[in-house]
């Protein structure tokens, strides 16, 4: 299956050599291009991405108002928004997480990164980069807008191992490290997050980790 891709970012020169990357992958395309936020919601309704590799600072509309846009559009429940950001602690990054992102990259990203960024999106294992988790969830999804927080009462749905889940990938811990920690498969470990996104109707993992905050699942500063 090849992986439609929208590029959302307001310098060409960095959208063309997004371009060069990603078609050069068999099962990678790129779809359109866009300059700002506005032009991004308009393409990604026209093409309907897997991916929309989306830059928050942009002139006129933002990246921010446009992964809103995005993530809220039933049509679009396809499409997923890798946010792509010169600095990886940012309020603004935690914002779009709100919105619906599935996660997000450092700029700074080498080019093996960013393509396995989009493949991990793209499979609904959608999470921040991990140099930045911790401290992202921490300072922003830890203190949320009042209208999203999540009751503890949400969490009633879950197993006692799906919560265990949860709570660990809201640290940062990939499939496999929690994998390690409990002793069991990674396979095992991506069926209860998924039974988990699931019951909360999370939308991907990135939603299932601000939920496990806002709930107060994770508290804030907990250790690694």
């Amino acid at each position: 299956m090849t992986i439609r891709v929208l590029l959302a970012d307001d310098q060409a020169l960095l959208r063309g050599a997004f371009r060069v990357l990603i078609d050069a992958e068999e099962d990678m395309e790129v779809v359109g291009e866009a300059a700002d936020g506005r032009e991004a919601v308009e393409l990604a309704r026209a093409t309907k991405p897997d991916i929309v590799l989306m830059d928050i600072r942009m002139p006129g509309a933002d990246g921010l108002g446009a992964t809103a846009e995005i993530c809220g559009d039933e049509e679009l429940s396809g499409t997923r928004v890798l946010i792509l950001t010169t600095f990886e602690i940012d309020e603004y990054v935690a914002q779009a997480l709100r919105a619906g992102a599935g996660g997000f990259l450092g700029k700074g990203a080498d080019p093996k990164e960013l393509l396995a960024a989009v493949r991990t999106v793209a499979a609904g294992d959608a999470l921040l980069s991990p140099a930045a988790t911790r401290a992202v969830i921490d300072q922003f999804l830890a203190q949320p807008d009042p209208a999203a927080v999540a009751p503890a009462e949400r969490l009633a749905v879950l197993t006692a191992r799906e919560r265990e889940v949860m709570s660990m990938a809201a640290t940062g811990l990939t499939n496999e490290e929690i994998a390690e920690r409990m002793f069991v498969s990674p396979f095992t470990v991506r069926t209860h997050v998924h039974r988990a996104m699931s019951k909360l109707d999370a939308r991907d993992r990135a939603q299932l980790v601000a939920i496990a905050y806002q709930s107060g699942l994770v508290p804030p500063g907990r250790p690694s």
